[in-house]
């Protein structure tokens, strides 16, 4: 399989998915909205644009099974599937407000194979494959070489979990305002994983995630030299939803931050 050239082939179709979200964004209307749950909202934009996705993906490797956020195709149990969110920061959306995305990671029996995240306001298409490096518009980008926590620039996110991560965000933001650079709410998890593949993040740490959110952004700051566990520090974070991704030289500090709230956030 050539990763790369279907890595090429994914990112049309991402961009294509981002020329439909900015097109639609200027008739925006927000009384088609829908709250899945508390805070937690979708659009009529969100699926018809995931339709646009699976259609595509389906004719570069037809016998790919499909895991999307909106639940417009099926996955089968094949060995590849695609792992979709066709509009990564929903509210930011919403609110007219940036960064928002499309997110596209195919991967086989778990293995994340390739990664797409197109951030529609800026026009950025991140994109790796295994073992081929990460790149953001065609230029290879690399994790911040930042070692000093003091020198840092944290990122965290709000799920929609309030009740049950408050405690966690408190400890967090306890711990490191005033005491990093700065922290930061991006509002898009895929979109904060390619923060810190590209360096403008130097760490980030968001709970109750769902394998669209992460899967591409994973694998992009992974082949961009970072780093990406569970909140305990554990490689196998694919199978929960705490994700902590860095540039590797700050890992173990942002871990020694959340590892005590990985059981009790379960």
């Amino acid at each position: 399989m050539d990763l790369k050239n279907i890595t090429s082939e994914v990112c049309k179709v991402a961009i294509e998915g981002g020329a439909f979200l900015k097109r639609e964004r200027l008739i925006f209307d927000k009384n088609k909205i829908e709250e899945k749950n508390s805070h937690d909202y979708v659009s009529y934009v969100d699926k018809e644009t995931e339709k646009i996705l699976v259609k595509k993906l389906a004719e570069i490797l037809p016998q790919a099974g499909f895991i999307t956020e909106e639940g417009t195709a099926d996955y089968a149990q094949e060995d590849y599937y695609w792992v979709i969110d066709p509009l990564d920061g929903t509210t930011n959306y919403i609110q007219d407000y940036a960064p928002y995305c499309v997110s596209i990671a195919l991967m086989n029996k778990g293995e994340f194979l390739i990664g797409v995240v197109y951030e529609v306001c800026r026009d950025e298409c991140f994109y790796a494959w295994k073992d081929g490096g990460a790149y953001m518009n065609g230029k290879r980008i690399s994790v911040s070489d930042t070692f000093q926590m003091n020198k840092a620039f944290a990122g965290l996110d709000l799920p929609y979990n309030d009740k049950t991560y408050k405690p966690v965000i408190n400890h967090l933001l306890d711990s490191l305002y005033g005491k990093v650079s700065s922290v930061r709410f991006c509002g898009s998890a895929a979109m904060a994983l390619c923060f810190v593949a590209i360096g403008r993040y130097d760490m980030w740490a968001e709970a109750f995630l769902k394998l669209w959110d992460f899967a591409a952004g994973a694998l992009i700051v992974q082949e961009a030299g970072g780093k990406v566990s569970d909140f305990a520090g554990n490689a196998g974070f694919c199978d929960n939803h705490y994700i902590v991704a860095s540039n590797n030289k700050l890992h173990s500090e942002i871990i020694s931050l959340t590892s005590g709230y990985q059981d009790k956030l379960s």
